[in-house]
């Protein structure tokens, strides 16, 4: 889902996110607000998916079920905007119209800063009580855990993920055939593809430089030359990075390059994720590198030729969990958030996720009918089962993604050197890191 602060991230959440629902939950816990009985009490419950994406899907199902399975209480449920609760979540936190449950987006420059503001309840007992923290693989715990300075990965307790994502390799396999490439299976197979369709007078890769899929597949440019300490220091802290390595070094020029080969449209440093993904589901792009949210909106839309999708070739790929369940410490009614988190993570939900076009994180395997959701969600196995999901490259520091997209704009056009970018991005880091004290 996706990296903090990305603008088009509405429109590509849009595609695979989910509205879940399931079954559970007690009807007669008391209110941890108030101290009495659930009975004639509101959940207020806030979210950013649209209802018909496969957590849109699932959360509205849940929804029912919590009613039904708690007598007298609603569910008051408020759609909102992925950049609305980006931009006032701190203000309306701390605040009187702080809702009972929310979905927040996880990583160090969003979940994080709450939880280090105090704004966040603590759900380190919920999750040992409830059996999260045993449904939850460790990789995908880093993004609810967060210690005192607001860095995922330790600490306590502050979100729950009940859904994966992950970016891969969308094709088009007419495109494939008729220029008689197959599916890649390593790195040197990629860039041989890319070169064939380059020479055929196609641009082969879909682009967004104004939004997130540019940083991203710069992102996987570096993981190739990555292992996971490297993968720890950038996005925990726990070492120094060195932005002229051979991790950033080989991407900036390797991006650098593959826009002066051709692979990468020049006049997509303009381009939004939006634009991305409608060029490529009208046909007019053979490859297409981005997240899991868009697998929904391919079903939904493609028409006109087969497409599948495969992993990227590398051990590691931009992904996690998914955006988190929180529950604002001003939150009146904290044991019914609790319930409905509780909810989404049931098996029930848990399949209606998958067979929706998602990706859950503790469904029945033989529940999943769908051949291409299986694909998608086996394939987001292995990356996690390989230790490859990487995060995202603007979670490490707050407006840290709007760097990286000036950045990589700047390889896409051309107006600077790939190590002067380098220098770009590097300072803002460096800034962060020492105001945390690292």
């Amino acid at each position: 889902m996706f990296a903090v602060g990305r603008s088009a991230v509405v429109a590509a959440l849009a595609a695979a996110a989910l509205a879940l629902s399931a079954c559970g939950g007690s009807s007669d816990e008391s209110d941890s607000g108030s101290g009495g009985s659930a009975e004639g009490k509101t959940l207020t419950l806030w979210h950013y998916e649209t209802g018909n994406s496969a957590m849109g899907t699932a959360w509205a199902q849940a929804m029912k079920e919590f009613e039904a399975s708690h007598p007298g209480v609603k569910v008051k449920f408020e759609e909102k905007g992925f950049e609305q609760i980006q931009k006032t979540a701190s203000m309306v936190l701390n605040s009187d119209e702080a809702p009972d449950i929310m979905e927040y987006n996880k990583g160090n420059a969003t979940a994080g800063q709450l939880s280090k503001q105090g704004l966040l309840t603590d759900l380190t007992e919920q999750a040992t009580k409830r059996g999260w923290d045993k449904l939850l693989s460790p990789s995908l715990q880093t993004t609810a855990k967060y210690d005192e300075r607001g860095i995922m990965g330790s600490g306590k307790w502050f979100g729950v993920p009940n859904y994966g994502e992950y970016v891969m390799v969308y094709y088009n396999k007419d495109m494939f055939d008729k220029a008689g490439v197959e599916v890649p299976t390593t790195f040197d197979e990629f860039t041989a593809a890319l070169d064939t369709f380059a020479k055929k007078g196609t641009t082969p890769i879909a682009m967004a430089g104004a939004e997130y899929p540019a940083q991203q597949l710069f992102y996987l440019l570096a993981l190739n030359k990555a292992d996971r300490a490297w993968i720890d220091s950038f996005e925990l802290y726990k070492g120094k990075v060195d932005f002229h390595g051979p991790q950033f070094t080989y991407a900036a020029q390797t991006f650098s390059d593959w826009v002066k080969k051709g692979y990468i449209a020049k006049n997509s440093a303009g381009m939004k994720a939006e634009d991305m993904g409608v060029a490529f589901i009208g046909g007019k792009f053979p490859i297409m590198v981005s997240g899991s949210w868009w697998f929904g909106r391919m079903q939904e839309e493609i028409k006109d030729f087969k497409w599948g999708s495969f992993l990227w070739p590398g051990q590691f790929a931009p992904g996690s969990s998914g955006n988190i369940w929180v529950v604002p410490e001003k939150s009146e009614n904290k044991d019914l958030a609790y319930d409905f988190i509780d909810i989404t993570m049931k098996k029930e939900s848990q399949n209606l996720l998958g067979n929706s076009g998602g990706i859950p994180v503790a469904a029945d395997p033989a529940a999943i009918t769908d051949e291409q959701n299986k694909e998608l969600i086996e394939n987001f196995n292995k990356l996690s089962t390989q230790d490859g999901l990487a995060f995202y490259p603007d979670w490490p520091a707050p407006g840290y993604y709007d760097v990286l997209v000036a950045g990589v704009q700047e390889l896409i056009n051309g107006n600077k050197k790939p190590e002067e970018v380098l220098d770009e991005i590097a300072q803002p880091y460096d800034d962060n890191l020492a105001d945390i004290g690292g």
